[in-house]
């Protein structure tokens, strides 16, 4: 689910991907709430967010790791 307010910044604790580097495009960061994993650009943190459920985030991860 796309959500721009997906969570207060000030509430999340956002991690930064280790697959991203400070220089290049892809600069992924995540925060965890037992709702949802939120998921935003680094670069661009106050643009939207993607907001995942338990459910969809585990299948994204099992589908990432294949790759």
């Amino acid at each position: 689910m796309t959500n721009p307010s997906a969570g207060n910044d000030s509430e999340l604790e956002w991690y930064k991907s280790s697959y991203s580097t400070s220089d290049g495009p892809e600069c992924v960061e995540v925060a965890f709430t037992h709702e949802a994993t939120h998921v935003r650009d680094s670069k661009n943190k106050q643009g939207p967010q993607l907001a995942f459920g338990p459910r969809e985030w585990a299948t994204f991860v099992s589908y990432a790791a294949d790759r």
